[in-house]
């Protein structure tokens, strides 16, 4: 590995966005920090939010996890449950350091990922996914096909746990489950976010992960682009 490799993965700020808060993680730290957001939460907010609260944190880089769309490092739609004015933003120029974008659920995707084909889905506010094949990543917008009377997102989301109840919501979430691993047909599913918690049962073929595999896989990226710089 050369001597730029080496820095350019040497410290890593991570910043996972979300629908109730930012949470943040240095390479070399050991907690967490986090900020709240909502729907009217803007990037230059965040950008001044978590400057403020890394000031005693050294970092070269930084990853940021979306909720939304990502394509060539940017964002290409507004997030649903925060401000706007996400798309178009100048990420980089705003931290003053070099910044790597992905969507959210990819991210935690890359940081449980072990081996052949993985199937992320996440159970928040909406229903992240991703697929990650042979260490490529896939992001995917699963949570927009048709599902009974909407979609996959309208049933497993938060707005199907508070409108369907835990019971009727646990059995959505198998079901949509199973029709994807039938579909996909990967070698591991993963369930993360915030609402595995009201899982009773573990879906068969599946596990569950913690959220801070958004943190794993924020620095993971860096180590991918470290990698490459060493191998060119």
């Amino acid at each position: 590995m050369t001597e730029s490799s080496q820095n350019i993965a040497a410290s890593v700020l991570v910043v996972d966005v979300g629908g109730h808060n930012v949470k943040i993680l240095a390479t070399g730290q050991s907690e967490p920090r986090k900020l709240a957001t909502g729907p009217k939460f803007t990037p230059a907010e965040m950008v001044v939010g978590v400057k403020e609260l890394t000031r005693d944190w050294k970092y070269d880089v930084i990853t940021i996890g979306f909720p939304a769309p990502v394509r060539q490092n940017r964002p290409v739609e507004e997030p649903f449950n925060l401000g706007r004015g996400w798309v178009g933003f100048d990420y980089q120029g705003a931290f003053g350091h070099p910044v790597k974008m992905i969507n959210d659920a990819a991210m935690q995707a890359l940081g449980c990922y072990q081996r052949g084909k993985l199937l992320f889905l996440g159970l928040g506010t909406g229903l992240g996914s991703s697929l990650i094949v042979e260490g490529i990543v896939v992001p995917t917008e699963l949570c927009r096909l048709p599902y009974k009377k909407a979609t996959f997102e309208d049933y497993v989301g938060t707005r199907g746990l508070e409108r369907l109840g835990k019971k009727k919501w646990r059995r959505c979430v198998e079901d949509v489950v199973a029709r994807l691993i039938a579909a996909l047909e990967p070698e591991d599913v993963a369930l993360g976010g915030g609402n595995v918690k009201y899982l009773k049962d573990i879906p068969p073929g599946c596990r569950i992960v913690d959220n801070t595999n958004a943190f794993a896989g924020g620095f993971r990226l860096w180590d991918a682009v470290a990698k490459d710089a060493a191998g060119s």
